[in-house]
């Protein structure tokens, strides 16, 4: 159902070739829609150094706080773009007594100060109001979410860390090297039951373990596309994330015209559509006539199997990911467990729920309804919640019946909110296993805390088949085949639901007006800049093959203290190595006579900087989040050295904290380790690609070399001045 082609590839009469096969054009890689898109966005004048000035940003209640006070402190006066402030992360205010409620204050402050839009509390998921309201053909977008993408909209949208978006608000640009373009042509049509998630998981599947597409713009052509909704579009397009891509798009047709209009919003509309010869550097085949309902099991999206095949065999399935899920959470066999959820041959789940930006479509939540209509989801252990993306979508549902049909049905439904990705919202049971159309399962994002005994487990499903499963009482059922209505009323959108509540002040900034600050609402430690030679005493070190941001920083209920740089430091790693805070707090403040040991015994001399380093074989999957940057460097940490770096984003992160992206290929990294790196203010500014450097280890002294990839010259600049910061200060 799924086809890769790791060569060259041509667009030719909206199917892809491989390139020796399009004689009778000249391919071109200018005939891609990322090229048309990037390049009018681009201001640098050189193609292969991209220089990025973004349409419009987005941020939440976890990132917004620390985004503005970075950009306050760099000289902000007044938004240049239209900033979109939501509030759907923190937005049940449940944890951290009024620390919630006084960020989504300051939030309303900043969006009167500065001319932002401001969408409170359960009036829209963030990637729902992007797509209702901003996301249109040609654009670009900007946002401090990793699952920002609109690509189905013809909207090339990213997401990174906050210190990206601190450029766009101070007139800079987001600078890129121009990446790889990767067609997926889809063929064919779904079959009735297949949902969004399942085309989305079969893709993940097959290209997160290699890297196949990391970093790269997946751009989406082929007849498939026209049967879908745009809403199927986009519950396909929010899960690329999950591939490690940089960015999406996809052509453009009628039912995208459509869309907007819906919205009042026709006139964006365009037609993006690739020309013929479009040379791409890769292509993908998806059959989707041949896509099963999937599911992604426990702890990773990418962690893929066609649904049949579990419940056809469970036992040997379940067994091996229960395999899996020990080692990779360090506890005994038979800790985490997933084969007790079988019984009598059936796999039984305690837990449903469909949300958010993948799963809280009105397409999705419509479609559930129709499955359960007449049935009940029962009065046992399994229960199942829905969440709309937006205030729109719920009040359609509303009007429609369809929320009354799901309430019949025994269904909860529940304000627009991203808790249950991120595991602040329905955390299931210990040892529950729920099964969830949103856009993880990381270990212990559920809200598993094997430390103190809870373990819970997520596995990834389209609606469909979570509602098949709901019929079903709980027994995990695929919707192949299953005999539903597929027509459901229409979506009709109502204005007054943003109107009423969201505050537009973009164009409208008031300088006068007072930032309104909470007690947990804290100014950013100062940094300072690098020095001549550098002390790396190793910290922690995690030889996972992915180490992702929430093992950095956890997710869940450490979110409260997002706008308090110091405090969220505390939780730094706390989950995947406790002592880690301990440590690095001591080089930080000063306990380092072992250091200056080692630096005697390696013969360094002149200034030195002493910092923390954290190893990690490949960190960085998942969230945009910066703080799993900035909170090693609150610590005193100085660098990360890294086998490779899993997204673009969490490296970018690291050099706007100031922090050294190191490589190593060979040399093993103990706990307590010491790396002295000479010169390394001449060695960033260089650009040289690697460096000799000195490891001490118990009294020994052994020659390593280090590596960098290369810098642009702003970044060169922002790791020497110690942060972004500090580099808008001195510029």
């Amino acid at each position: 159902m799924i086809k890769l082609f790791n060569r060259q590839m041509c667009y030719r009469n909206g199917s892809i070739l491989p390139v020796e096969d399009c004689k009778d054009v000249t391919p071109s890689a200018k005939g891609t829609m990322a090229y048309s898109v990037l390049s009018a966005h681009n201001t640098s004048g050189d193609d292969s150094a991209l220089k990025i000035r973004f349409d419009a940003m987005a941020s939440h209640d976890i990132t917004y706080v620390g985004i503005i006070q970075s950009a306050r402190a760099s000289g902000l006066k007044e938004f240049p773009i239209p900033y979109v402030l939501t509030n759907c992360h923190n937005s049940l205010c449940a944890v951290g007594g009024t620390i919630n409620e006084d960020d989504h204050v300051f939030g309303l402050s900043a969006a009167k100060k500065y001319g932002g839009i401001y969408v409170p509390a359960n009036v829209a998921v963030i990637h729902s109001y992007m797509r209702e309201m901003f996301a249109a053909p040609g654009k670009m977008i900007l946002g401090s979410d990793s699952h920002t993408r609109y690509g189905a909209i013809g909207t090339m949208a990213i997401g990174e860390g906050g210190p990206e978006l601190v450029k766009q608000l101070l007139n800079r640009t987001y600078d890129i090297a121009y990446p790889r373009v990767i067609a997926v042509e889809l063929k064919g049509k779904v079959r009735k039951g297949v949902g969004p998630q399942d085309v989305a998981l079969t893709l993940i599947g097959a290209v997160f373990r290699d890297g196949f597409v990391k970093n790269a713009v997946l751009e989406f052509v082929g007849d498939g596309i026209d049967a879908l909704s745009v809403e199927f579009r986009n519950g396909i397009d929010v899960m690329t994330t999950e591939s490690a891509c940089l960015s999406s798009v996809w052509r453009t047709d009628d039912k995208v015209r459509e869309y907007l209009a819906a919205y009042g919003r026709e006139k964006e509309f365009a037609t993006i559509a690739p020309k013929e010869g479009a040379l791409y550097d890769a292509g993908i085949v998806i059959d989707l006539d041949k896509v099963e309902p999937m599911i992604a099991l426990p702890f990773h999206p990418s962690n893929v199997y066609k649904l049949a095949d579990v419940i056809a065999n469970p036992e040997e399935i379940l067994s091996k990911v229960e395999k899996e899920g020990n080692k990779l959470l360090g506890l005994k066999e038979g800790t985490f467990r997933l084969t007790d959820k079988i019984k009598d041959g059936k796999v039984v789940v305690s837990q449903g729920v469909i949300a958010g930006c993948a799963g809280g479509i009105y397409d999705n939540i419509a479609t559930a309804a129709n499955i359960l209509k007449g049935k009940s989801v029962g009065n046992g252990a399994f229960n199942l919640t829905v969440y709309p993306g937006s205030q729109p979508a719920n009040l359609a549902l509303v009007k429609n019946g369809i929320t009354a049909s799901l309430i019949e049905s025994g269904a909860i439904l529940k304000p627009c909110f991203c808790g249950p990705c991120f595991g602040a919202g329905d955390v299931p049971c210990n040892n529950g296993f729920s099964i969830r159309h949103t856009t993880r399962n990381f270990e212990r994002r559920e809200g598993s805390k094997p430390g103190e005994g809870q373990i819970a487990s997520v596995a990834l499903m389209d609606a469909r088949s979570i509602a098949a499963t709901a019929a079903n009482g709980g027994v995990l059922t695929s919707a192949l085949g299953l005999d539903y209505d597929e027509n459901f009323a229409p979506f009709e959108y109502c204005a007054s639901a943003y109107e009423s509540r969201v505050y537009n002040g973009f164009g409208k900034a008031q300088p006068d007006a007072e930032l309104v600050y909470g007690p947990n609402i804290t100014d950013i430690p100062a940094i300072e800049p690098l020095k001549e030679n550098l002390a790396l005493k190793v910290c922690s070190v995690i030889n996972d093959p992915v180490t992702t941001t929430d093992e950095l920083i956890p997710s869940g209920e450490t979110s409260s203290y997002r706008s308090n740089p110091l405090r969220l430091a505390e939780f730094a790693l706390n989950r995947k190595d406790p002592a880690y805070v301990g440590r690095s707090k001591a080089v930080r403040d000063g306990d380092n006579a072992d250091v200056y040991a080692a630096a005697k015994l390696a013969g360094v001399k002149g200034e030195l900087g002493i910092g923390s380093a954290v190893f990690a074989v490949k960190p960085g999957d998942g969230s945009a989040r910066e703080q799993a940057a900035s909170c090693q460097r609150f610590l005193g940490g100085a660098a990360n050295i890294a086998r490779e770096y899993a997204t673009k984003r969490y490296r970018s992160n690291l050099i706007n904290w100031g922090m050294l992206p190191l490589l190593s290929d060979a040399t093993e990294f103990a706990v307590g380790d010491v790396v002295f790196v000479g010169n390394v203010r001449d060695f960033v500014a260089s650009g040289a690609k690697e460096t000799p450097a000195k490891l001490v280890r118990d009294g020994k002294v052994t020659d390593i070399v280090l590596r960098m990839d290369a810098l642009t010259d702003t970044e060169k600049q922002i790791v020497l001045d110690g942060c972004l910061i500090n580099y808008y200060k001195h510029n």
